[in-house]
């Protein structure tokens, strides 16, 4: 790394809607080489300072520095659906502005710098959720750029994606700025964390790995909640004080209007909780009253050397079964699911009348063009009013103010977040669970695995999260690596 500075941000206003400002004067910079991570609570802004980053947006005030025109490429979070039908070739193609005649080897290297192995004319859209996550980093790594954004990478890919990103991560010669929600994994490459504060409008930067700059963080908070609780102390008891002289008149009524005073500015100088630290509420899904075999199947369709082979199994899930589906990246798994909640094989069937709430890691179950309050209202169960639906969203950080925005226009955290507030709405039979954990704020995890434990019906669960995973009482496995 050298010590030459490759972006720099400063004073930086930035606003969605006037006088609301996401960023305000914000300040820092980052040398060239650097390898960063950007913190910062759901919806907080983070990708739209990528977005800023690279020119899609523009700052009200305030200048961004880009030394020497440095080239920027982003390694999105998820495929745009408008790209599923293309194939690899035409993807990697549509990168370009004028496409290289060494295309196809350019191709080859990035796709075995992330252990991408799929032939260039498959279609995009058919590709399992890890082998996306793979496309998506080699499309930002084939445009060689000085400056690498990389969109929670980690999200879909199996431990040996994961393994051989940070290898690569590691090694890469130039500037890195991370959003992901993965510790572990940051905490092998980071050098220094960017913190995207959601109060103050400002970026604080750090140095150190990852768990040190968290930690840091926190003892911030806790001294920060500790001067406030002095704080009120002294407001208190200057209020008394207030009352007690405002009664007696001539230089006692002077005195307790100079104390006002001091105390309006005592109370400008707490410092509100950061709401980085706040987690969503306890909650339960409940489940449908519903008997039987809920979930039957007899067969699976698994990719082997790019081609789909069936393979016969038995499996039958019941009010309270709990299967967990495992394999490696693009053997199926995911597709699997698809078809059984679309009900488009043969092999697997799920019983009339069950409500099945499936939890899809791309988020196709969601109406992007719906507002919040509509796609929560689209699945309410019968019972629900729209008093208890607001409660419900609450719980899960979707305050008011956001139910009147498209769910395109929630980040992909708070989309997850809208998607498990629809589960409870819903009161599903069946849980179909694909990736549950991809783009939630790890503070999250703990609450939403407690809640998936206490649900009571079935439930089909897919996660390559281990720590998740070994948390979440399972009683039937399916291996798709091993039929």
């Amino acid at each position: 790394m050298t010590n030459e500075v490759i972006l720099r941000f400063e004073n930086v206003v930035f606003e969605y809607l006037h006088n609301k400002p996401l960023l305000n004067e914000a300040n820092f910079s980052i040398r060239t080489g650097a390898k960063m991570t950007l913190m910062g609570q759901n919806g907080a802004g983070k990708s739209t300072l990528f977005s800023l980053i690279k020119g899609e947006k523009k700052v009200k005030e305030g200048r961004i520095s880009i030394t020497n025109r440095a080239s920027i490429a982003t390694a999105q979070q998820i495929v745009n659906r408008s790209d599923f039908d293309k194939t690899v070739e035409e993807y990697f193609a549509s990168s370009f502005e004028i496409v290289p005649k060494n295309l196809k080897s350019e191709i080859s290297k990035v796709m075995d710098a992330v252990n991408l192995v799929v032939p260039t004319d498959r279609i995009v859209g058919e590709l399992s959720g890890g082998q996306q996550a793979r496309l998506l980093l080699s499309n930002a790594l084939i445009q060689k750029p000085d400056i690498l954004l990389l969109d929670e990478p980690t999200n879909n890919l199996d431990k040996a994606g994961i393994d051989h990103l940070i290898q690569f991560l590691v090694m890469y010669e130039k500037t890195v700025i991370v959003i992901s929600h993965d510790a572990d994994f940051l905490n092998c490459f980071t050098e220094g964390v960017l913190y995207l504060d959601v109060f103050t409008k400002q970026i604080e930067a750090y140095v150190g790995d990852y768990y040190s700059v968290v930690a840091e963080i926190e003892s911030r908070v806790e001294r920060e909640r500790k001067k406030n609780a002095q704080l009120e102390k002294l407001i208190k008891d200057r209020k008394e004080k207030v009352n007690f002289f405002a009664h007696k008149g001539g230089k006692m009524r002077k005195l307790a209007k100079k104390m006002s005073e001091q105390t309006t500015e005592l109370e400008e100088n707490k410092v509100e909780v950061r709401r980085e630290d706040r987690t969503i509420r306890d909650f339960t899904i409940p489940a449908q009253n519903i008997t039987g075999n809920i979930v039957t199947i007899n067969q699976v369709k698994v990719i082997q050397n790019h081609e789909p082979v069936l393979k016969n199994i038995d499996k039958v899930l019941k009010k309270g079964s709990r299967l967990l589906i495992s394999g490696p990246n693009g053997i199926g798994k995911s597709t699997l699911l698809r078809v059984l909640v679309d009900n488009q094989t043969e092999g697997a069937k799920i019983m009339n009348g069950v409500k099945v709430g499936y939890y899809s890691q791309d988020f196709a179950t969601l109406d992007y063009d719906q507002t919040v309050f509509d796609s929560l209202e689209s699945i309410l169960a019968d019972g629900i009013d729209t008093q208890e639906m607001r409660a419900v969203a609450a719980g899960f950080l979707i305050t008011g103010d956001l139910l009147g925005n498209k769910v395109a226009q929630l980040s992909e955290g708070q989309k997850g977040l809208l998607s498990f507030a629809r589960l409870v709405l819903m009161r599903p039979g069946l849980l179909v669970l694909d990736e549950p954990t991809n783009h939630i704020n790890f503070r999250h995890i703990p609450v939403i695995t407690k809640a998936i434990n206490e649900y009571e019906g079935a439930m089909i669960l897919i996660s390559h999260m281990s720590e998740f995973v070994e948390e979440i009482i399972v009683d039937n496995y399916l291996d798709l690596g091993k039929l």
